[in-house]
């Protein structure tokens, strides 16, 4: 009999054990990104519920708009990790090539809609990120300089995060990884979705400058 690339997992013809398998892969992917790092950290250190400050997002732009820059980058980082671990997890199984990107997209929809707060989570940005980054670090890296460059020139996070990830599709294209365009599109559409009242503020000029502190 062929052994199975996960250990302790017998090699079946059952179609039913492969199916809840797959689930129970999305199930934990969903809920190692809906672990809301941002309003956990921010109880933790004194921010209080991050929710009821500035946007009421959980993210690390929110938190930092409350003023404490050490804070926000940890949860920028750990928001960033659950999407990479994901994926790595993903590609540790030695499945599928689909595997990864199938946990990275469930670790990101966590993120969005957390079942611990009534599935109205954070923006998907850094999570969004650390999946793309991990499925493949080129076009991550791209998408970062892109983030950065839109910051330093406008000061918005919301047109940097856009602009960024509305560059994923075609990175994707360019680097030759015809697997990842339509989790990029999907992704970039999702992070627009998410940034609907932004686009709004921003189309009107009345949108959160980065490092500006919440009123």
């Amino acid at each position: 009999m062929p052994t199975s690339p996960l250990p302790g997992v017998p090699e079946t013809p059952d179609p039913i054990f492969g199916i809840l398998f797959g689930l129970g892969l999305c199930l934990a992917a969903y809920l190692l990104g809906s672990i809301p790092f941002g309003l956990l950290l921010g109880k933790g250190f004194g921010l209080g519920d991050i929710r009821k400050t500035g946007s009421g997002n959980i993210g690390a732009t929110n938190v930092l708009r409350a003023g404490n820059k050490p804070l926000a980058l940890a949860v920028l980082l750990l928001d960033g990790g659950k999407g990479v671990l994901a994926v790595l997890a993903g590609r540790a199984m030695n499945i599928d090539e689909a595997l990864p990107v199938l946990l990275g997209m469930c670790a990101v929809m966590g993120h969005v809609f957390p079942v611990w707060l009534k599935f109205r989570g954070g923006k998907g940005v850094a999570t969004s990120l650390g999946v793309m980054t991990a499925l493949h670090w080129p076009i991550g890296l791209c998408m970062m300089a892109a983030w950065l460059v839109m910051a330093a020139l406008f000061r918005y996070s919301s047109f940097s995060a856009l602009c960024a990830f509305a560059a994923a599709p075609v990175l994707a294209w360019y680097f030759g990884k015809d697997i990842l365009i339509m989790p990029a599109l999907a992704l970039a559409a999702l992070i627009a979705l998410m940034h609907r009242e932004n686009i709004r503020r921003l189309l009107a000029r009345t949108e959160t400058k980065i490092g500006q502190k919440a009123q």
